[in-house]
């Protein structure tokens, strides 16, 4: 039967086209199983946690794999840590559970979303720059509905592929972190795609006074009708927890 593989791993998405392998395109997954193919000599098939847009970032990812392989754990972190591009490090190889599953395993996730009230060159891949000063208590009211179980329809693309667009968000809080950058922390058991982009693009248009204030509750309350979907920049979004 082989050995179940869990990777834990980080990656800038700044040059990826999004964490999905795609034919011809630089992906996350892409290079990780083509590396893979490499060191075992077979096509390995990753199970991961989540799958980020393009420009989004991954400080915790986590992935499986099957394969019958006698190479120890932390040899087999070492070669592929030697053959990975740099914008992808593995932090930690394990053998697993026949039945563990980086997926449908997984409890929570939680996602990370950076507003910078500063641009430099130094952190736009990394942060979504916005010229108004940010007023935490403000940004806290407009997110608080978010938490609870809601269906979240009207907060996904149109090409998510989810049969169930009911989630839990257990926590939703803006934070400043230093003179100059607010941090939204989201947690919750699953997320739809780009629901996170969508969420925090209507929290920025409330704030900013392009929507009315209770247009998030509205988009919550009336999940059958369609509302105007605004989708912020990927480059301040990082995926940065995974609970089993």
């Amino acid at each position: 039967m082989g050995k179940n593989i869990k990777l834990t791993y980080s990656y800038d998405g700044s040059e990826f086209f999004g964490f999905q392998r795609q034919p011809g395109l630089r992906t996350v997954q892409g290079e990780l199983e083509k590396v893979l193919k490499l060191v075992f000599k077979e096509d390995i098939d990753l199970v991961s946690a989540g799958r980020t847009d393009r420009g989004v970032h991954g400080k915790v990812q986590v992935s499986n794999f099957i394969i019958d392989s006698t190479i120890p754990c932390e040899r087999m972190e070492r070669i592929l840590n030697s053959r990975l591009p740099k914008d992808i490090v593995i932090t930690n190889v394990e053998e697993v559970p026949l039945d563990f599953n980086s997926r449908f395993s997984a409890k929570h996730r939680g996602y990370e979303y950076f507003i910078t009230e500063e641009k430099t060159p130094f952190n736009s891949r990394y942060t979504t720059f916005i010229s108004k000063k940010m007023d935490v208590d403000e940004l806290n009211k407009i997110v608080a509905p978010l938490v609870g179980v809601h269906d979240f329809s009207n907060f996904r693309l149109a090409d998510c592929s989810s049969k169930t667009t009911v989630r839990e968000i257990y926590v939703a809080e803006f934070k400043r972190i230093d003179e100059k950058t607010v941090r939204l922390y989201v947690k919750g058991n699953s997320f739809l795609k780009s629901q996170i982009r969508i969420i925090v693009g209507t929290i920025l248009s409330i704030y900013l006074k392009h929507k009315p204030e209770n247009y998030l509750k509205e988009m919550l309350t009336n999940p059958t009708k369609k509302y105007v979907k605004m989708v912020a920049e990927p480059f301040g979004l990082h995926l940065c927890e995974i609970e089993y």
